[in-house]
């Protein structure tokens, strides 16, 4: 997670972490620094202007999310966390 020294998310919900991590990779990303488009937007995008960081990271949250509604986590946790 990409987080300073005294830095803490106000938002305390399951997946905040992955969801700001992913949330500041799309910002920092060609696609919303150069061609001004809203990170939504850049999540569909396939001209390469998006890092493979970033889908990686939108996998991460969306199995944290699934995680959420799986029964099975109550043994083996939340994945992503």
């Amino acid at each position: 997670m990409m987080k300073f020294d005294n830095e803490q998310l106000s938002d305390k919900s399951p997946c905040a972490g992955v969801r700001a991590d992913l949330k500041m990779c799309l910002l920092q990303s060609d696609c919303c620094k150069i061609n001004k488009k809203t990170p939504r937007e850049c999540l569909q995008a396939t001209d390469g202007s998006v890092p493979d960081e970033c889908f990686v990271l939108r996998n991460t949250f969306f199995e944290c999310k699934r995680s959420i509604l799986d029964n099975r986590t109550r043994f083996r946790g939340r994945k992503g966390y």
